[in-house]
């Protein structure tokens, strides 16, 4: 009898992706029932937290009643719900429409069931670039950040980061059309959005062919065809907000106004640090602060060090320079960085290196931690 030959067949990209998704969904569950638990104990709604609080009563709004909602600050400013893109709103109202789910519920399956779609896209990229313990790793460190219950709210993060992840990964294979279609979805989802297009232009041209045979000629218009398609959902969108407001192509940055946010360079938080520095019973708050952007900065400084592909360097130097350098809404900055996962490529890379063990003694403490704190954020002040 001829001795069976070893495959050679490469497991299927879920089956390689399968351990990631378990580990990333038992990082959540545990999330999840430790925030049910302290929310049980103390007497609130860990569904409420979850699907009807803070933005996602925003998004829920403009789910059922479409745009036209705004409240009046004391200071004589305007939160308006043009300030919130359209696509979690839009899944939202079919999610309602087709079963008896709630606007805020829809929105928690949607952001759960992106959450896993974003873990897979970060398997994805992480894999293709530096294999697949790397990936697995990847997205743990993703799914154990502190912020990380964000992914499981009525929230656009986990939608957003789905489109993104997925989208560079577009970009590395080289299919420009799926990638530039991603991008303006994500364009459609949040303001940084921008971030994604600024990256598939980046991989583009950096790519673009230079030859002028048949194949190259038609190389030539896929990656035009994606150029063309990655700005079309944030471009749309603030130009509808314009027209709507009647403030021209630029009004949605009056509708940031009202919020009183803005782009600033960094400067008003740069002051929000100073003062809790300067006052002995925030001065703690205020050094976790620094120490914070500090390890974000050499995160970034971590990725230019490795490397990695020039889309992936441009969408995390966006995300991460809108993030820092927004003018308010401090408290929401862990939150507005979430989308940064190529900052955990480094320690992904650091952590497939060590012992398995050591691995994964770090991976499960940093669950529990990242699990309390989740539970302990909502049920305080809460992400704004």
């Amino acid at each position: 009898m001829t001795p069976a030959r070893p495959s050679t067949h490469r497991p299927s990209a879920v089956r390689r992706a399968a351990p990631a998704l378990l580990g990333f969904a038992a990082v959540r569950t545990l999330g999840l029932a430790v925030l049910a638990l302290w929310s049980a104990a103390r007497d609130t709604s860990a569904r409420t937290l979850l699907t009807a609080r803070w933005d996602a009563i925003w998004y829920a709004r403009i789910a059922e009643s479409g745009y036209g909602h705004g409240v009046r600050t004391p200071d004589g400013g305007v939160h308006s719900d043009l300030a919130f893109f359209p696509l979690l709103p839009w899944l939202e109202r079919l999610g309602a429409a087709v079963s008896p789910l709630s606007h805020g519920e829809v929105g928690f399956v949607v952001s759960v069931a992106a959450s896993f779609a974003a873990a897979w896209g970060i398997y994805a990229v992480a894999e293709r670039l530096y294999g697949d313990r790397v990936g697995l790793y990847a997205v743990l460190l993703w799914a154990v950040l502190p912020v990380g219950v964000v992914q499981s709210m009525a929230y656009s993060e986990s939608l957003f980061t789905a489109l993104a992840a997925w989208s560079l990964h577009a970009v590395s294979t080289g299919r420009w059309i799926v990638a530039g279609a991603l991008a303006s979805l994500a364009g459609l989802t949040r303001p940084v959005g921008v971030a994604v297009v600024a990256a598939v232009w980046a991989g583009a041209l950096v790519a673009f062919p230079r030859g002028r045979d048949a194949t190259e000629r038609a190389a030539w218009a896929h990656r035009l065809t994606g150029l063309a398609l990655a700005p079309l959902g944030s471009l749309g969108y603030v130009l509808w907000v314009g027209r709507h407001t009647g403030t021209g192509p630029l009004g949605y940055l009056d509708v940031q106004h009202g919020w009183g946010n803005g782009f600033d360079g960094g400067y008003a938080f740069a002051r929000f640090v100073a003062g809790k520095l300067a006052s002995a019973p925030t001065a703690a708050a205020g050094l976790a602060l620094v120490v914070g952007v500090l390890l974000v900065l050499w995160l970034y400084a971590a990725c230019l060090r490795q490397r990695q592909p020039i889309a992936l360097v441009v969408y995390t130097g966006a995300v991460v320079g809108l993030a820092l350098c927004a003018s308010g809404y401090f408290g929401s900055k862990p939150r507005l960085l979430l989308p940064a996962f190529p900052l955990l490529l480094p320690p992904a890379l650091a952590l497939a290196r060590r012992g398995r063990r050591a691995a994964t003694t770090v991976v499960a403490l940093s669950a529990v931690v990242s699990a309390l704190y989740g539970a302990f954020w909502l049920n305080g002040s809460g992400p704004p």
